[in-house]
């Protein structure tokens, strides 16, 4: 018990702090078990639980139940995903682009990921101070600056403009209420924060699931890649950034993609081989609750109470796959029928296409209590970022193929070959956008590119003006969603997001 109130204690300390301070008038004793920033930060197991306590708020939003998932934001900004549950109106509202800046899902995100920078800032600022083995220290505040990275990569790319702390902040703070800050400042911090942790000498693998080599490399490749697409559009030296970066994990053989699908949701497969960087989920302890949002409504296939459909893929993005891609027959990526939870021997027609590659099978048909990871970053991802940031530094040559062609190759579909600079680069936009949808990775890729999927055609549309299968159309405001009304109810000094 004395471990865990350490590990997530981090998450008051500023709340802990105001009322200690508040409460001095009325106590002439001070109690030595309570915690202060100034009292805590004295032995390396707090250096540990500091940081340990940073991981928390990834998990955050994955938190799933009637009232829909903060995870799905990005899922349904696609275009690609439909929903049976009435009640998640935050989902509606994105879905068919009439979203507000009182939607839940994004204050999810703006709320837990800056909780996330704020610890990341504390860590940041008090480890140094502790009297700990250096090398040691060195890791703990990589991974410290990954994570702040990691929530800023996010959040910059979902609401634009937003505020830049890098240090802790109480009620004294010129900080407390911050002016939003210049895009590009941004990103300066997320690349100066994931090349230092470069230099903190994590291993490139860690079974039990903390930040490493690998996933700093690949952030840091994903990152170029976007900041040579929109808005900062710094172009090809950026591109050939992200290229080498890529290259770096590629050439590492620490990874490699799973010979099945399968492994994608077996947690057996916890935090090795494909997966690069996950969130962490423990059975009977905090199991994984996303489950609940992708079965079906009402279908009695599940050991889970709860059966919402809160997430599923339209019929059209699913049979925009080519015929023979193994990722979209039954029971690979996605799932059209199941078995029955009164009689496993009778199979139940499901009526839409739900989401195979995210169902923890055991869960799902026994103990209503997952064990499966999320996965954040994989290796499929890693290699169609090299894959097209090598291409757009020098056009097709022999690794780009190579990294394109073996996520084809796991898919049954003929390698490419004999492409132009151009037929290259849409064909690994489409190795995206079917790899790696429901994943929390395409909308992001949509607003870099400024471009949309056209299911029809199998080409890409201008993002504005895009028509999604089911009728509404994207707005210029669409590229960003808005920041959170309580945010901006909270602090005078942000300025609402152009056309919310």
């Amino acid at each position: 018990m004395k471990a865990t109130i350490l590990k997530y204690g981090l998450l008051m300390l500023t709340a802990g702090t105001i009322c200690l301070t508040g409460c001095r008038k009325f106590l002439d004793e001070s109690d030595p078990s309570n915690y202060t920033e100034d009292t805590y930060f004295t032995k390396p197991e707090h250096a540990r639980a500091s940081v340990n306590a940073i991981y928390q708020s990834l998990r955050a939003p994955l938190s799933s139940g009637f009232g829909g998932g903060a995870w799905t934001m990005t899922e349904f900004a696609t275009g690609q995903a439909a929903t049976d549950l009435g009640q998640a109106v935050s989902s509606y509202f994105i879905k068919d682009l009439n979203n507000t800046a009182d939607n839940a899902y994004g204050e999810s995100y703006w709320k837990n990921y800056y909780t996330g920078i704020a610890n990341a800032n504390l860590s940041l600022a008090r480890i140094p101070g502790i009297n700990m083995d250096k090398a040691e220290a060195r890791r703990l505040l990589g991974e410290a600056r990954f994570l702040r990275a990691w929530y800023y990569f996010n959040l910059i790319q979902m609401f634009g403009n937003i505020p830049l702390v890098t240090a802790p902040v109480d009620l004294n703070s010129d900080q407390l209420k911050p002016n939003q800050a210049p895009v590009e400042e941004v990103y300066k911090l997320i690349v100066e924060d994931l090349t230092t942790a470069e230099a903190s000498g994590l291993p490139w693998a860690d079974a039990s699931g903390k930040v490493t080599m690998g996933a700093i490399k690949s952030l840091l490749a994903k990152v170029y890649l976007t900041m040579a697409g929109y808005p900062l559009q710094k172009g090809s030296q950026y591109f050939d950034l992200a290229a080498k970066k890529a290259e770096e994990v590629l050439d590492s053989k620490q990874y490699k993609l799973f010979a099945s699908y399968n492994d994608l949701h077996n947690p057996a497969k916890k935090n090795i081989e494909e997966n690069i960087f996950m969130i962490q989920f423990k059975t009977q302890v905090i199991p994984g609750d996303w489950q609940v949002l992708i079965i079906p409504y009402n279908k009695n296939i599940s050991a889970y109470s709860s059966e919402t459909g809160g997430i599923y893929a339209t019929a059209d993005f699913v049979k925009s796959y080519d015929p023979a891609d193994l990722r979209a027959k039954e029971g690979q990526f996605f799932f059209t029928e199941f078995t029955n939870q009164d009689d496993r021997t009778q199979k139940v027609k499901l009526g839409g296409y739900f989401i195979y590659k995210l169902f923890d099978v055991v869960a799902q048909t026994t103990t209503a209590n997952s064990d499966l990871n999320w996965s954040a970053i994989r290796y499929a991802d890693i290699l169609l970022v090299f894959a097209e940031a090598a291409n757009e530094v020098s056009g097709p040559g022999a690794k780009a193929y190579d990294a394109v062609n073996q996520v084809r190759t796991r898919a049954q579909l003929p390698a490419l070959t004999g492409l132009t600079q151009t037929q290259l680069r849409e064909a690994i936009w489409r190795e995206r956008w079917y790899e790696l949808c429901f994943e929390n990775i395409t909308w992001f890729d949509m607003v870099r590119l400024r471009k949309a999927f056209n299911l029809t055609t199998k080409g890409f549309d201008n993002y504005v003006g895009h028509k999604f299968s089911y009728g509404p159309v994207l707005k210029e405001r669409e590229l960003l969603f808005p920041i959170p009304s309580r945010e901006l109810r909270n602090n005078p000094n942000l300025v609402p997001t152009k056309g919310y």
